[in-house]
């Protein structure tokens, strides 16, 4: 009986490490599905990057209000996991507060610095869901966001103000029990905010706050191991990713369109550029049809997207209301990614996974109409606060269209025409392209 509450912890921690390491498996898996693509070049740059951008949250302070009640929650997230550490030692051995042992004064400091911190926490998710949901912003009201994206966003924010609230409680009983010199309370003395429950729970007996404290405790610890399992399902996935992500983000001009390196061969072997070795790369499908035609890069950006909507809020053709929404896209791509990933995992075959289903190019998920809609104008890309590139995804979807299915628009099909014979966009013989340079001078 003296050990069972160890066990009991030791079983939550092992089943919270399968659940983690089966759906990050998969993940992986799902996105190894991707074409291969070269991003290990210019390490300092992108180490420089990852830190600016996913670190330092630079764009985030685009907005500072923002900026510094997301960096809050940032912040809170990363440093209070050190009284998590300290949680799950005291649950592994049955002791409590180990670290008062060791920090000695410095102890109560600190866990006043991480009280002011679940505080900061608490206040910003609060602000967060009346910006969602009191004020409306419009980019939390987009179409896409119907239903489960809606309830996910205000979810997990309510999780994490219950979590907050748990460490308050738990630390203020934790504090009137030393004051009754209870066993197995460590005395440190009062930390910064929770000390505003004493007067509340100061009357109560030993075994009703030590249920109090077991409670908060045991909430806390078991709120995280299922915060921990859920933010792999959700959208707030980005919270690992994002680091990843903007290490391998391009580091290219955002105005850089990469060439079909298909088209390209094919291209200078008509010219005479290159000879035909035998070694040459087999075209399979030109453009992307369905995830596995994208890059793995693409779909850690669709895993990464935390669905902020900045970059819809500055998609001009959203803005103008056409449907095209590069949050949507990159949902979309999860989704599709998602089900593609579930279906290998039972039948171990890609092409059968592939085939159940509409492919990522449907109704179902990305239509021509989206696509056809994009100016590539890299506002999407440039408003990511994580450097996701949904441009990328649909220029290799626009390539499909046009390359296998022969679908653009007639005026883009004339243009199409106008540059294979006239090397121009417009007809007329190529010899007379720089006369409007005749009379510049003039």
């Amino acid at each position: 009986m003296k050990f069972l509450p160890q066990v009991a912890f030791l079983i939550a921690l092992g089943v919270t490490a399968y659940l983690i390491y089966r759906r990050v498996s998969r993940i992986g898996s799902n996105i190894r599905l991707g074409r291969s693509l070269e991003r290990k070049d210019n390490s300092s740059a992108r180490w420089a990057t990852m830190f600016r951008i996913a670190f330092g949250q630079k764009k985030m302070f685009d907005k500072p209000l923002v900026g510094i009640l997301h960096f809050l929650i940032y912040a809170g997230f990363i440093l209070i996991n050190i009284e998590v550490l300290e949680i799950i030692i005291d649950g592994i051995t049955g002791g409590h507060r180990v670290f008062a042992g060791i920090l000695g004064g410095f102890y109560p400091i600190l866990l006043s610095f991480f009280e002011f911190l679940a505080v900061g926490v608490l206040l910003a998710c609060v602000v967060f869901l009346i910006r969602r949901n009191v004020l409306k912003l419009p980019r939390f009201w987009k179409p896409e966001m119907k239903g489960w994206p809606a309830l996910d966003g205000n979810l997990i924010l309510v999780i994490e103000i219950t979590l907050m609230m748990a460490i308050l409680l738990m630390n203020g009983a934790d504090v009137v029990l030393q004051s009754k010199g209870a066993d197995h309370y460590v005395k440190t003395g009062p930390f910064l905010f929770s000390q505003i429950f004493i007067p509340m729970l100061d009357g109560l007996s030993v075994s009703a706050l030590v249920a109090i404290e077991r409670i908060g405790w045991w909430f806390h610890i078991l709120g995280i191991f299922a915060f921990a399992v859920y933010v792999t399902y959700s959208k707030h996935l980005h919270i690992a990713l994002a680091f990843p992500n903007t290490y391998f983000s391009n580091l290219r001009a955002k105005g850089y369109m990469d060439n079909m390196e298909s088209v390209t061969n094919e291209v200078q072997l008509a010219l005479g550029l290159k000879e035909d070795d035998g070694n040459m790369p087999e075209i399979d499908r030109f453009g992307a049809k369905d995830v596995n035609d994208l890059s793995w890069k693409n779909l850690m950006d669709a895993y990464s997207c935390t669905e902020c909507g900045r970059c819809t809020s500055n998609c001009p053709a959203n803005i103008t209301g056409k449907k095209l929404s590069p949050r949507k896209i990159m949902m979309d791509t999860r989704d599709r990614l998602e089900a593609v990933g579930d279906s290998m995992a039972k039948t171990k075959d890609l092409e059968k996974a592939l085939g159940e289903g509409d492919a990522l190019y449907s109704e179902t998920y990305i239509s021509k109409e989206e696509l056809m809609a994009c100016t590539t104008c890299n506002a999407c890309t440039v408003a990511c606060p994580i450097n996701i590139d949904p441009l990328s995804i649909i220029l290799q979807m626009r390539r499909f269209v046009a390359l296998e299915e022969a679908d653009t628009p007639q005026s883009w099909n004339a243009m199409f025409t106008n540059i294979e014979n006239n090397m121009a966009p417009w007809q007329f013989s190529p010899t007379d392209r720089f006369n409007w340079a005749e009379n510049i001078n003039d």
